[in-house]
This record gives structure tokens, sequence and C-alpha cells, in this order.
């Protein structure tokens, strides 16, 4: 019974449920050096809309003890990761099995988790609140729940019109809210459209990563051509050493897909907040950048699928130099958006100003 109801809240995602007439279109930033932002035809974002998804997003009503928020796991401060932990908590104090990710630029990805297994925001949303280690609450009880509060009622109404509050609604208010959450004002972003200037360390750390004779970090994570930080695509970065493609503990994409050449294969993370979202990797192995640029630079292994944009893969990783991990490092910082971590329009609306 409960794959039927999952099956059935994925094939109602596809109906195109229209924002009631009386909702306002979010106005969204301006933005330089960004792909095209995609836009969902059939959850457009309105302000009302992103602002009862916010409420939802921090409300613990979702989970099964009323303890646990999306938020709780999802934190502002380290946009939107569970930094310093690495893995969340669910329901029991039971440990995720994967670093938890972070919530931002959603807007452009084609599909979501570390694997890739939802192919939207709102089939992602589906996952934690049903799940037994995570939130624990069926769609059916947390419906029922909304619909015995009059202040929800009137929002959803107010978003959505009349008829019941279903989990159709609820994931479609929180997908628009997390299509918000858009991080575009580092220190890199006021660069690149003019408004500020590196420092010689940060400039040179940006030519060590595009030089493919050095960092070689450009073909995975783009901060030359686009500034999303991340190709959205899937790779295999020579984490451990495995020679066969069946020996994987955490198949990853591969998994999804079923097919053994993506086992070991997992979303290339933005580099966007880099130095908020430690630990790092899909299972938080590493705590920190420092760890990370060791890594690639002398840790990297040759195994089944490692992505064959690693030049390095064969010989050990890249060989930075430490003056050249810590230029590096000095660009990463400049990734961090201080004002998309402050801002007040993603924050806790329960919160006691």
């Amino acid at each position: 019974m409960k794959r039927v109801g999952l099956l059935l809240c994925v094939l109602l995602l596809t109906v195109n449920f229209r924002p009631n007439n009386t909702t306002t279109p979010y106005p969204f930033p301006i933005l330089f050096y960004f792909p095209k932002m995609p836009v969902s035809a059939d959850n457009p974002v309105t302000i009302e809309g992103a602002d009862l998804g916010r409420h939802l997003f921090y409300d613990p009503i979702l989970s099964s003890d009323s303890d646990m928020a999306c938020a709780s796991c999802h934190k502002q401060q380290y946009a939107f990761s569970d930094s310093p932990n690495r893995f969340s908590k669910g329901r029991s104090g039971v440990l995720m099995k994967r670093n938890t990710m972070p919530l931002f630029n959603l807007a452009w990805y084609p599909s979501f988790f570390w694997d890739g297994r939802a192919a939207t925001i709102e089939l992602q949303i589906l996952q934690p609140v049903n799940a037994h280690n995570e939130m624990n609450l069926s769609w059916i009880a947390a419906s029922a729940r909304l619909e015995r509060s009059a202040y929800y009622k009137t929002k959803f109404e107010e978003v959505f019109g009349g008829g019941l509050i279903d989990s159709i609604k609820i994931t479609k208010a929180i997908g628009q809210f997390l299509r918000t959450l858009i991080s575009n004002q580092s220190k890199y972003d006021r660069v690149i459209a003019g408004k500020g200037r590196f420092t010689e360390d940060e400039y040179a750390g940006l030519i060590l990563m595009n030089d493919q004779t050095k960092g070689d970090c450009l073909h995975c994570h783009t901060t030359d051509a686009d500034a999303l930080g991340t190709t959205l695509k899937f790779s295999n970065n020579g984490l451990d050493t495995i020679y066969s493609p069946g020996n994987y503990n955490d198949k990853g994409h591969g998994a999804v897909t079923g097919r053994e050449s993506d086992n070991g294969k997992f979303i290339i993370p933005s580099l966007r907040n880099v130095a908020l979202t430690a630990p790092y990797m899909h299972d938080g192995r590493f705590k920190t950048l420092d760890e990370v640029l060791d890594f690639y630079s002398t840790g990297v292994h040759v195994s089944a699928n490692v992505d064959n944009k690693m030049d390095f893969a064969y010989k050990g990783g890249a060989k930075l130099t430490t003056i050249e991990k810590s230029q590096i490092k000095a660009f990463l910082y400049t990734l961090t958006d201080s004002v998309f971590i402050s801002n007040p329009e993603f924050s806790n609306p329960f919160q006691k100003k």
C-alpha cells in the first residue's frame, strides 16, 4: 500500500496545479553569468507560495513527533547544510548514511540527492517526510494535521484556492520556497559583476583551479564559464581504490540507473559556500578543505569508473605545492555568500524578532 501511495503521489505531481489568481509572481534577482534559470511549468513560484513553503520548511508539524523540521538538518548559517555533522540524525537519533547536501540554486538541478534518484524538487521533498528513519510521518497524517490548522487552511487557500490540503500542494509550496534560495552575492559574484577585485592570492587560486596542468578543477566545478560552481553531472572522483565495478559499498548513481558504469558516481556539488558546508564528499569523510585539497593533490585513486576528465588520477593526484593549495583555498573562500546565509527572507518565520 505504501508503494501504491507513493506512486499516486508521483503521478499527481505531473498534474498542472496553477496558483490562485490572487497570488503574485516571485521577483527573482537579475543574475550575472548564470545559465538561464529553468522554470517549473506546473509549479510557478509566487510570493505567497514561497512564504507558505518557508513556514512548512521550518515547522516541525511535518514530523511524527512534531520535533523535527526540514530546517533541523538544513541550517541557513551553513548554506542550508547540516555542518559540522558528518551524518544528520533522523528520528530516535538514527544517523543517515550520506552527508546532508546544502540547499541553494536548486532551480538549475536536473535531479536531486547524491545519487540523483529524484527527478524534481517536489519528488525530492516527498521522501524525507515519509521516510521511517527521517521525519517518519505519512503524507495522509501530514495533510490531516494541516487541515486542522486554521492558520494553514487560510494560507493554502490563498496560494492554491479551495480544496483539501494534500501532499501535492505541500510539496509544491516547499518546492517554491526552495527555488527562491539563490546564492549570488559572494565576493566572487561582486568581482565578476565588476564591483570588486580579487587579492593576488585569490586570483592565483582561480587561475590554478582552471589550469589543466595544475588544479584541473574546471571540468567539474565551473567558475570561469558560468557561476553555478558545478556542471550538475555525476562523477567518480577516485575516492577509493576499487578495481571491480561490482564491489562498491555505495553504488551511488549506479543504484539508480542499474548500470555498472555509473557505480561510484555521485552528483558534483557546487563550490559555492564550500567553506561553510564541511565535512565533504557524499560520505563526509573529509573534515576540512585542507583534507580535500590534500586528497586531490596526492590521494586520488585509480578505480573502476574513475572520471576520464581527471587527468591526474593515474599520477596519484595533481601534486599541488603548499602555496598553491593555500591560494586555491583563498579563492574558495571568495565563494562564501554572507548575504545568503543571513537573508531574513530565508530565515525561520516563527523565530521571535
